[in-house]
């Protein structure tokens, strides 16, 4: 005659079988415990204990509920006595001793006495499902508290409130586990990097949305009453600004920073840059020239490579003439650049004499300006067909002309990301020996990192770590670039295994975490306009970024893949962007020199370009599938 009398499917066996032949399954499973029904203390541990054992064989428990009964008029229990908070708040803390830190123990907050300090401070981390639209059908006396007072209810006890999937983060993040193929794609696509759900719709290259006002940097009130920022993120900052480098774990977890200590963590970059850099802030007027998009390699992102041999499906193959590369050379001098950035795909007929011949036609065309070029890939490939070092051909680009290299092509250093984003390219060891051995033999490079696809926070920080230790030995990389992944029609989105680039917060940790990470030994951390848009440039120019980066004239890869911020920045608008944002522009050369006189002069009121010239290679265009094919 107790309470589960005349209820089959709760006998005890019968549940915990259920919920085993689910670990079994690799199913993510949600548990736990009403309290207040006639059970003892020592039953409520036991049934805790049974569900520990189900959880530590097959790992598939994401939470424990602990729930409180609440009598029902017209039941056989309608006058029982209810569990008062203390027997509640005890429950929750067995529950969390009994599962440990990892565990997610939750309690309903419309049933939980609405004494949430100490229900956190009990152990719980989760307030369940919390529906705006819809009631608590089985508690209908007893209402959701609406989202905001929740939020601010949540602050009050100094935490973030986290919007996550009915699927938990470290579940949502291992995919190809727990989750049925048919699920992978709708769930990758609504989760953030931490596997939360992804609230705001912004992404990067995306010209018609705003960034969400909850994640502009601002300085928080040393006097407020209510702080969510965490003793170990206050402790992390004290350590970098006592002078010490941060580790590993340190990085990764500011990069996880949300609520106050995120506000923090950007503010903290922002005094660094202003301390390094005072309140200048840099760009360089230059022109890209993408002189070819054929690529054999099969990296997962890129949408700008097109032939044969490539993922997309879009565009039309070219390899430029040489004189066209002259043509827009002479021109981007004329309008006051000091240099020309040439970058392609890895043309399969290309070979080392190729990048030569190319560094010819553009420094007999304009001596003066400086040529930036070749990513490391190309490095190698130019070595590899010449059968040469990789130090003897950038002794011959060198000699050809070659001023500095781009540090892309490094997308993220981390193999474990690599195997799948770009995996034929270049191997984290194999970009970073091509870069030192540039540093080496004098050249100057940037850095960059290509995030918010399949990688995590861990990721971010390694490969932060490995440009850091490589520049303590080499000091020869002049700026790092964050570039936010742009989804929209990069091949791996489109196939349904990425994330739709960074979250707002996240593009703007990656600037702000990279300027506390890599100082003093990097010190110009730069911003691109071409994916973060004005309104991403001015909240980045107050979390740690001092650089704009290049007017580019003409911009190719990023527009490929769906950005629609345009091609050119003009100096009268660059300049525009920084002086409201109170800074001071300055227009440089791509070694951080000042720009001289007359070039700053020729840039200001430039003409318009003259149309482009693609030259077409029907060779290597993919022939249309014939209609009715597979039918």
């Amino acid at each position: 005659g107790a309470v589960h009398y005349g209820s089959p499917d709760k006998r005890p066996s019968v549940r915990l079988a259920t919920i085993a032949e689910a670990g079994r399954q690799q199913v993510p499973f949600t548990s736990g415990i009403l309290i207040g029904i006639g059970e003892t203390r020592r039953e409520r541990v036991e049934s805790l204990l049974a569900l520990r054992r189900l959880h530590q064989e097959y790992g598939h428990l994401q939470e424990v509920i602990v729930q409180n009964f609440r009598a029902k008029p017209d039941t056989r229990m309608a006058n029982a006595p209810e569990p008062d908070l203390d027997d509640l708040l005890w429950t929750i803390a067995v529950a969390r001793i009994v599962f440990g830190a990892e565990m997610n123990i939750q309690a309903p907050p419309n049933l939980s006495y609405d004494d949430y300090p100490r229900l956190v401070a009990a152990g719980l981390n989760d307030w369940g499902g919390v529906s705006p639209v819809t009631p608590d059908h089985v508690n209908p006396e007893a209402p959701w508290p609406h989202l905001e007072q929740l939020r601010q209810r949540t602050a009050e006890c100094g935490k973030v409130l986290v919007e996550r999937l009915p699927i938990y983060p470290a579940y949502a993040l291992d995919a190809d586990r727990w989750l049925d193929p048919a699920l992978r794609t709708s769930v990758i696509r609504a989760i953030d990097a931490d596997g939360f759900a992804r609230t705001d719709s912004w992404s990067p290259g995306d010209a018609t949305t705003r960034p969400p006002d909850a994640d502009i940097p601002r300085r928080l009130d040393p006097a407020r009453q209510i702080d969510t920022s965490t003793p170990e993120v206050r402790e992390i900052l004290a350590w970098r600004a006592a002078g010490h480098d941060l580790t590993e774990a340190q990085i990764e977890r500011l990069f996880r920073a949300r609520g106050d200590d995120y506000h923090l963590v950007c503010e903290a970059a922002d005094e660094l840059r202003r301390a390094v850099n005072g309140d200048v802030v840099s760009y360089v007027v230059n022109r890209n020239i993408n002189y070819t998009n054929i690529c054999y390699f099969r990296c997962q992102f890129c949408a700008f490579a097109k032939g044969k041999l490539s993922e997309s499906l879009r565009g039309v193959p070219y390899d430029l003439d040489t004189a066209e590369v002259a043509r827009r050379v002479r021109e981007a001098w004329e309008r006051g650049a000091t240099e020309v950035c040439m970058q392609g795909g890895i043309h399969p007929e290309y070979t080392g004499e190729t990048y030569l011949n190319l560094l010819r036609a553009a420094k007999s065309a304009v001596p003066e300006m400086h040529i930036h070029a070749f990513s490391p890939l190309e490095v190698a490939q130019g070595a590899e067909t010449l059968g040469i070092s990789v130090r003897e051909f950038l002794l011959r680009l060198r000699e050809a002309g070659l001023g500095t290299l781009p540090g892309t092509a490094a997308e993220i250093l981390d193999d474990e990301v690599r195997v799948t984003l770009c995996p034929d390219k270049l191997s984290t060891e194999q970009w970073l020996r091509v870069v030192e051995e540039a540093h080496r033999v004098g050249f100057k490079t940037t850095s960059t990192i290509m995030y918010g696809h399949i990688d995590r926070p861990r990721n971010w920080a390694r490969h932060l770590v490995r440009l850091r230790d490589l520049q303590k030995r080499t000091g020869g990389f002049t700026e790092f670039v964050p570039l936010p992944f742009v989804h929209m029609e990069a091949p791996i989105y489109l196939k349904g295994r990425a994330r739709r680039g960074p979250t707002f917060r996240e593009a703007v940790l990656m600037h702000a975490v990279a300027r506390l990470a890599l100082h003093p030994y990097i010190t110009n951390i730069q911003v691109s306009w071409v994916k973060m848009g004005v309104e991403g440039v001015r909240a980045c120019l107050n979390a740690g970024v001092n650089d704009m980066g290049g007017t580019l004239m003409n911009e190719s890869i990023s527009r490929a893949a769906g950005a629609g911020f345009g091609q050119e920045l003009p100096p009268e608008e660059m300049e525009r962007t920084i002086r409201e944002m109170g800074r001071t522009p300055r227009q440089r050369t791509t070694t951080y020199g000042s720009a001289p006189e007359e070039r700053v002069i020729a840039s200001f009121g430039a003409p318009p370009l003259a149309p482009i010239v693609l030259t077409p290679v029907k060779k290597y265009e993919r022939k249309p599938a014939a209609a009715g094919a597979g039918d």
